[in-house]
């Protein structure tokens, strides 16, 4: 049994799956299209809320610090990636290169994981979004019906309408095809990337050099209580991180970490390349240094206009030129988030949809969903059915502590495509590699520590809810994909295998 739950498929026949007509994505997007597709799933709510909550928290002025360290660790991951969708640039990101890796089920285990991580990804940015909304709609005068408005105001019965509405209509656009997804999302990352230019250039000029001092806070900023301690090192090593010093950044940087969630969808976009092997490189390391640069901006200037002690959790951007009496600037920033949010909400629906399809054309999932359409070339049966599920999901569901979960699947994925770029460089050395991740195996090494430190940072319910989550895909698994696996029909000579490559056992 072990041999064919860890039988790979060979890469060439990856990429020769996808030249299969009734299977074929459209290839329409450049270096830029991806690039801007990075930054707009990048740039979210994290630039205008949790810059606040971990410099108060955690960190102070060093909030700075922490994005670099989040940064650094997720570009330890982006390097591995890079090499990944440049070797085998067919859609699926770590599902497809951990089909050609490390084998079948643990293939199966991070496509699993993935469509969690996108699912909850999405509803929650939608959910997000609806609320920067109906704020500006209170602001103008208008009010939603509680029942269809946020869920915590209604008494009965409650469904975001705007949350579920947003995800239906950014699936019809990913069904009508990738180059205008791409077009829209360079309009709307435009805006907000104008946005966090305006906060960074205006509030330059409202920097009181005192409010830096110290920089790094040597005492608890916060109240008694309000830590950020992770259960689950208490639990494992019995000792818990400092809230506050040097550790306190560390701490703080696993916080920001979801700031940076998002640059991995870029992979899932390689079939749907023109020059995979010269532009996802550039797309997933290029979107990854300039959103990195704006975090680190944003906090040196929000945590230099008003002391850190004083910073409003919930919008401080926002809050921060209120106090230093420019109110006019919270109003221009909701607005940036809310158009902001558009593009992380597709973009993650785009790469879950990408992860379905590709697990189905392997016949893991029913091959129903693997056909694409005539007209589009877009998979628009995954995209359909999981942009209505994902809109219910947003709709009725509340999802502040399943938030984490996305964290989790993310760090997860990163260790595991580190791990398979090490075992394909020693079983297959011979393959063609247009980006070479440097420094094998150090950097894949580090890039699996810095995950897993970040991983244990999580609180202990996250782990449990993971797990279960898992134990369900292992399920489904042995149920279903295992015996509807396309590997294992070629091995029982059921199908057989286009010219060019198969399984190895």
């Amino acid at each position: 049994m072990s041999s064919t739950l860890f039988r790979t498929k060979k890469v060439e026949q990856s990429i020769l799956d996808t030249e299969e007509p009734e299977h074929a994505l459209k290839k329409s997007l450049s270096a830029l299209d991806l690039t801007v597709f990075g930054v707009g799933v990048i740039i979210g709510t994290g630039i205008f809320v949790l810059t606040g909550t971990v410099a108060k928290n955690n960190a102070g002025p060093a909030t700075a610090l922490a994005f670099v360290a989040a940064g650094v660790a997720c570009a330890l991951a982006a390097l591995c990636y890079a090499e990944f969708a440049s070797t085998v640039p067919v859609a699926g990101s770590a599902y497809t290169f951990s089909y050609a890796s490390l084998g079948e089920l643990p293939a199966w285990i991070i496509g699993w994981d993935l469509v969690l991580e996108f699912a909850l990804g999405t509803a929650v940015v939608a959910v997000g979004w609806s609320g920067y909304i109906q704020s500006l709609m209170d602001n103008a005068g208008w009010s939603m019906p509680a029942a269809l408005g946020s869920r915590e105001g209604a008494d009965v019965f409650g469904f975001d309408i705007l949350a579920a509405a947003l995800v239906l209509v950014l699936t019809g656009i990913l069904v009508i095809g990738m180059k205008l997804s791409a077009r829209i999302t360079s309009v709307v990352v435009a805006i907000k990337v104008t946005v966090v230019l305006v906060v960074i250039v205006a509030g330059a000029f409202l920097i009181k050099g005192d409010n830096y001092d110290p920089f790094i806070p040597k005492e608890q900023p916060v109240e008694a209580g309000a830590s950020l301690d992770s259960p689950l090192i208490q639990l494992m090593f019995g000792w818990a991180p400092s809230n506050f010093g040097v550790m306190g950044i560390f701490t703080a940087a696993s916080v920001v970490f979801f700031a940076f969630i998002g640059f991995d969808v870029v992979a899932t976009a390689a079939e749907e390349t023109k020059n995979p092997q010269r532009d996802m490189p550039r797309g997933i390391l290029g979107s990854l240094v300039i959103c990195t640069t704006l975090y680190v901006l944003v906090s040196i200037v929000v945590t230099g206009m008003q002391h850190y002690s004083e910073l409003s959790v919930d919008a401080p951007l926002a809050d921060a030129f209120k106090a230093t009496g420019h109110p006019w600037y919270a109003g221009f920033i909701s607005f940036g988030a809310a158009v902001g949010l558009t593009t992380v909400c597709m973009i993650l629906l785009l790469g879950q949809t990408r992860v379905f399809f590709a697990m189905s054309r392997d016949g893991l999932l029913p091959r129903f969903f693997s056909h694409v359409h005539p007209r589009f070339k877009t998979p628009h049966r995954p995209t359909i059915l999981l942009g209505v599920i994902i809109a219910i999901l947003a709709g009725f569901t509340p999802l502040t502590e399943l938030a984490a979960l996305v964290n989790i699947g993310t760090l997860f994925a990163f260790v595991v495509v580190a791990i398979g770029v090490i075992i394909l460089r020693k079983s297959r050395p011979d393959l063609p590699r247009s980006f070479r991740t440097p420094w094998v195996p150090v950097i894949p090494i580090l890039s699996v520590c810095a995950s897993l430190w970040l991983m244990i940072n999580l609180p202990a319910e996250t782990w449990v809810r993971f797990g279960i989550w898992m134990a369900a895909g292992f399920l489904v698994y042995f149920l279903y994909g295992r015996t509807h696996s396309r590997l294992a029909l070629r091995e029982a000579g059921e199908e057989q295998p286009r010219a060019g490559g198969g399984g190895t056992p």
